[in-house]
């Protein structure tokens, strides 16, 4: 299995090993392109590497030079992704002693490559589309298996969309294209990487903490998390002081407030510990800037819009990342006791923890701003607090104060989830080399879940009921992924049909197909044959028709359906006899309206094709008007 990844990477990451790999596929045609860089090596694991800056360097110019020329990782992104999807068994793993443990990525076996085409921010810009479209044209022609990218800007029209074009083109090729859903949310319509040949993954929670326990004088206790490995003397209370009481007299008191740099008197905030909120500037930035001040530790307390979601930081101080309503307890304690005092706990390792898993506050939601019909995301996996290789070229903050130098770090992002899917395609794939990309796809969807560990439905950072604008399908299972029963399953020429339907004309069509090609007579897109059914626009009664494939063993399927709240719901047939394998049938399902006074926004349900063993599952979003 040929792993391809869109970004850099640390090739002596022990993940990266060939130790006990035979000889390079014979179908793979990737270089090594380290002609500048030679120390960057590549071997029977990491089989290929190749950057592509020449869009980027049409606008640096002279600023451009022999340094960019390597496909080697500077910042850990790279490789903390390309090692979730495809790093060997690495044993006695860890982030600064925490998590410890053997790390391994998605497809352990899977030989891997990296296509570098992000470049230090110019313009705000880092990734451009010539050299994004370039590198999938080389990964295509390379050979890979399966594309990871994690990476996203706006919700654009397909036609403007660069990672849209080349994951056309490498799906036609059979290639699965996994992407990142985007680090927008928690608002709705900010979901990325929205077409419907790609898999598009958020971003959710996994049943390991990092714990670091804020006691105030009070004797309160909040649970926060962090990665600091500094500790304050063992329950040694230090007067306690909100950022905003220990600002210097021209800052502002948002400025102080948010720990942004030059804003903490050292005369207030000396040998204690500072409570700086969360937003505008990073965790550790904050920290660095008390630490700088002289506090002897930092609460990190969520703003509103991080709510419940926790990110664990490498703090250079000892420090905790405590929740929203915790943090609102601690500003209240601060304003209303004369000599608040706190102490923070050494952080641990806490596995097994629920709820989980959540949504992570950040993960980018539905609905789908440019095709609506479309459900986005289609699936959500682990994407908080992430173990997986990095770079070695900086420190885990990448800030220059940071001297650092770790092997593994933590990270948190659709960029760490995205990854993991990558990694189960892989096997899938390996499973099933004939089945298209659009099968592997339906697969993972189908076999989804809703459900936490706690067996009750998934919930997001606020502690509210998810949804399908949320993880799509649901949480991966790729246990059962590996036996769907039933597949949804679509080919080049239903996509070509998918745009011909959106009013895309022989021009626009050229830069998804190189032959010309002429649209048939338009389909409904309710009728696009996708694992899940939306109707954004439900008025009078509305039929859709859906076609599935036996991938299993012979048998018959009944229907259940979960309807959303005001609509009526029938399938016809409600049930579907398969003789073999590969053997396909079609049903109708009928929407209609019961009550448009009682719909104000979307409504859910779900679709489930049944014969006992599995369990096909579909989501329905509609919204009557």
């Amino acid at each position: 299995m040929l792993n391809g990844i869109m970004v850099g990477v640390w090739p002596e990451s022990k993940g990266f090993s060939d130790d006990g790999y035979g000889p390079i596929p014979s179908k793979w045609k990737g270089i090594c392109q380290n002609d500048i860089d030679t120390r960057f090596h590549c071997n029977r694991k990491l089989i290929g590497a190749r950057y592509f800056n020449k869009g980027y360097a049409a606008i640096v110019g002279s600023k451009l030079n022999a340094s960019f020329n390597t496909p080697r990782d500077n910042d850990g992104h790279g490789t903390h992704t390309l090692s979730t999807a495809g790093s060997n068994l690495v044993a006695k793993a860890s982030a600064f002693g925490f998590g410890k443990g053997t790390a391994k990525g998605g497809s352990p076996r899977a030989r891997v490559a990296t296509y570098k085409v992000c470049w230090p921010p110019v313009g705000g810009e880092e990734c451009f589309d010539a050299d994004i479209l370039a590198a999938f044209d080389m990964a295509i022609h390379d050979g890979v298996d399966v594309l990871s990218v994690s990476l996203g800007g706006e919700p654009i029209d397909f036609f403007n969309d660069s990672i849209a074009i080349g994951s056309f083109h490498a799906t036609k090729h059979g290639i699965v294209v996994v992407c990142s859903a985007g680090n927008s949310g928690p608002a709705d319509g900010t979901v990325v990487n929205i077409a419907p040949w790609q898999i598009t993954v958020g971003a959710s929670t996994m049943d390991r903490e990092f714990p670091s326990i804020v006691v105030l004088g009070n004797d309160m206790h909040y649970k926060g998390q962090s990665l600091s490995t500094k500790v304050l003397p063992h329950q040694k209370f230090f007067p306690l002081i909100s950022a905003a009481d220990a600002k210097v007299a021209n800052a502002s008191v948002q400025t102080a407030l948010f720990c942004q740099a030059g804003a903490i008197d050292p005369k207030k905030a000396a040998g204690k510990v500072l409570v700086c909120l969360r937003g505008l500037n990073g965790g550790v930035e904050k920290g660095q800037q008390a630490s700088l001040a002289g506090a002897v530790g930092m609460i990190l307390a969520n703003d509103i819009f991080a709510d419940n979601e926790i990110l664990v930081e490498a703090h250079v101080l000892p420090a905790s990342n405590i929740n929203y309503t915790d943090g609102l307890t601690v500003f209240t304690y601060i304003n209303s006791t004369k000599n608040p005092t706190a102490y923070i706990t050494p952080v641990t390792t806490q596995i097994g923890t629920k709820p989980a898993p959540f949504m992570a506050a950040f993960s980018s939601k539905g609905p789908n701003t440019i095709t609506p019909e479309i459900l986005k995301p289609d699936i959500t996996a682990p994407g908080v607090s992430v173990i997986a290789a990095y770079t070695e070229a900086e420190g885990p903050t990448n800030k220059d104060f940071d001297k650092r130098r770790v092997q593994f770090n933590s990270l948190s992002g659709t960029s760490m989830s995205c990854p993991h899917v990558s990694g189960i395609v892989g096997l899938l794939k390996t499973l099933y080399p004939n089945w298209s990309p659009a099968a592997i796809k339906s697969a993972i969807m189908t076999s989804a879940t809703t459900l936490d560990n706690l067996n009750e439905p998934i919930l997001n950072a606020s502690n509210i009921k998810a949804g399908p604008f949320s993880y799509g399908a649901g949480h991966v299972q790729p246990n059962l992924a590996m036996d769907p029963g039933l597949v949804y399953d679509l080919t080049p020429t239903d996509y070509l049909n998918f745009l011909c339907t959106l009013g895309y004309n022989e021009t626009l069509i050229s830069l998804f197909s190189k032959n010309t090609y002429k649209c048939p007579n338009p389909i409904n897109l309710a009728n696009f044959n996708y694992p899940s059914i939306t109707i954004p626009n439900l008025v009078g009664p509305i039929t859709v028709t859906r076609t599935v494939k036996n991938v299993g063993s012979p048998g018959t399927y009944r229907a259940k359906v979960m309807r959303p709240m005001g609509i009526s719901i029938y399938v016809k047939p409600q049930k579907l006899k398969f003789e073999k394998a590969g053997e396909e049938k079609t049903f109708n399902v009928t929407l209609k309206v019961k009550n448009a006074q009682a719909i104000k926004e979307y409504v859910f349900g779900e679709l489930i094709w049944s014969d006992n063993v599995h369990y096909v599952r579909s989501p329905i979003v509609v919204k009557a008007v």
